[in-house]
């Protein structure tokens, strides 16, 4: 009998040397944030500069890549924003998060914000302020580690089962894990899904408390909304339960701007 081949070794995977190079290219740039020389980026990519030249100059032909005619550096065009907003999900989520979050924070007078996945990290893509002077502001725009977030945790309890070891198989920190770890990281997401909000002090900051709740379309987190508290700031008089439940409303709210969800749903 032929020996079962594992997953891994079974699955078929498509090498495209040039692509990579360049999309390599693209993300150092990116995380960089400033003016790279060729030598620059071939040390950061690790590659020799002479590998990387005809794709620099096919990136700068194609409007990707800016140079500037002096230093010689490299910087990131405006072209991959413009592509990204011209039929743009995210700019859906935020239209139709923008006055349920905005009611959400004048009556708990809290700031709350709106989280997505991408790639492997949570990213902030909407917020609203709290209208009192002193309140946590979490910026538009922000990365965040997913398995140190609990807005990463809620989206990760969400997921079908696949989807998400896929995910956490590419994850440092959890590969960092040893096993039992891992498994009592993987039965707190059952825990999160089966309560369907998630009260826990922050991983990232001390002080703070993060009361987050899912947005749902179907069985199916594609957001996640997180009023991030400062602890000093609870008050005996309105509970992190009551203010998770008008999380809840606030999240169905935005799944029917949506068109996720029945209205009568939402206002039951």
């Amino acid at each position: 009998m032929a020996k079962k081949k594992s997953v891994e070794e079974s699955e078929v995977k498509y090498h495209a040397p040039a692509l990579e190079k360049g999309l390599d290219i693209l993300e150092f740039i990116s995380e960089e944030g400033r003016p790279l020389s060729q030598a620059d980026i071939a040390l950061g990519i690790n590659k020799n500069p002479s590998e990387i030249y005809r794709m620099l100059v096919c990136l700068e032909q194609r409007g990707y890549l800016l140079r500037d005619e002096i230093s010689g550096k490299y910087k990131q065009s405006l072209k991959l924003y413009n592509l990204s907003h011209r039929h743009s999900p995210i700019d859906e989520i935020r239209r139709a998060s923008h006055y349920p979050m905005d009611d959400l924070a004048d009556s708990i007078k809290q700031s709350c914000h709106l989280g997505v996945l991408y790639q492997d990290k949570l990213i902030v893509v909407s917020q609203s302020r709290s209208p009192v002077p002193i309140a946590l502001s979490i910026e538009e725009g922000s990365t965040f580690p997913v398995m140190l977030t609990a807005s990463g945790k809620v989206l990760l309890a969400y997921m079908e089962e696949n989807e998400r070891l896929e995910l956490l198989k590419r994850n440092d920190l959890f590969n960092e894990f040893p096993l039992r770890k891992q498994q009592k990281f993987l039965s707190s997401l059952q825990d999160i899904r089966a309560d369907g909000h998630f009260i826990t002090g922050s991983d990232l900051a001390k002080g703070i408390m993060d009361v987050t709740v899912p947005v749902m379309n179907g069985d199916r987190a594609i957001a996640c909304l997180t009023i991030a508290i400062l602890s000093v700031q609870l008050k005996e008089e309105v509970s992190l339960e009551q203010i998770a439940k008008k999380a809840k409303e606030t999240a169905r709210r935005i799944s029917v701007n949506l068109g996720l969800e029945e209205r009568i749903l939402a206002e039951n």
